[in-house]
């Protein structure tokens, strides 16, 4: 039988602020499943961002992630002929494709969202690259509640977590996961995990592309399980630890001593 005759009533609903990676996952799903809908929330201020991390870590180190954040930006536009390959040996596809159904909301944790979930009626939502989920926002959503975290978690939850992999000279936890999601970052059961190398060019420009490739299949799969009530947690048996941006002098000491870019 067909992923598509197998799928319970109520469709697959993707929740994403959208971004290269995740429109590869939910490409992804599409191949596999047919026409997913996609709830897109608007992009959080990089000021509000950097004001939250300085009430937490001080503004000294929330300008030091901010200048990464940059880095990045630009990065990738001097990076683009190696993200064009990258994406093109691996057969990925990083937007949105013509026809895809899109409902725009300002943000996962406003009311338009619940009622376009309360509407939609989905048989699983997946998130991938948006906002934590309050846990009002959690509760009210019915059907299983599954993410795709571009790292190996418990261990590398939060951001960058394939960089940190590296980074901490851990390449074999460099991977995705999906995970249950709970009100936790990162937190939730683990489904699954793809593990993978880098290319020796990747660096923090091109990792989560990487990931993204590696991780389309446990992301199918995740979803074919909850749409047959087949979820199945496993212990990966690893400590845990939530990770933010590095600071632009962390990265660019890890860079040269390390040579993890």
């Amino acid at each position: 039988m067909s992923d598509q005759a197998a799928r319970r009533a109520g469709p697959i609903v993707v929740a994403t602020a959208g971004g290269p990676h995740p429109w590869i996952v939910v490409n992804a799903l599409a191949d596999a499943f047919g026409d997913v809908v996609v709830i897109q929330e608007g992009g959080e201020p990089r000021s509000t961002l950097v004001r939250r991390r300085a009430r937490r870590f001080g503004w000294w180190n929330a300008l030091g992630q901010a200048g990464t954040m940059a880095w990045s930006v630009i990065g990738k536009r001097l990076a683009r002929r190696r993200i064009d390959a990258l994406i093109a040996v691996n057969g990925l596809n990083p937007s949105p494709r013509p026809g895809q159904t899109v409902v725009d909301v300002s943000s996962v944790n406003a009311p338009q969202f619940i009622g376009e979930i309360a509407r939609l009626k989905p048989a699983v939502l997946f998130l991938v690259g948006c906002r934590m989920l309050k846990a009002e926002t959690l509760t009210a959503i019915p059907c299983p509640v599954l993410n795709y975290h571009a790292g190996i978690t418990p261990k590398y939850r939060g951001m960058n977590g394939g960089y940190y992999a590296m980074a901490e000279g851990d390449a074999e936890n460099f991977g995705g996961t999906v995970h249950l999601v709970d009100p936790g970052v990162d937190t939730g059961g683990v489904l699954y995990q793809a593990h993978g190398a880098p290319a020796p060019d990747d660096d923090i420009l091109t990792y989560a592309y990487r990931q993204a490739a590696i991780s389309r299949d446990i992301c199918v799969q995740s979803v074919r399980d909850a749409l047959g009530g087949n979820l199945r947690v496993i212990d990966p048996r690893l400590p845990s630890k939530q990770w933010f941006h590095p600071t632009i002098w962390r990265y660019v000491w890890t860079g040269v001593t390390k040579g993890v870019w």
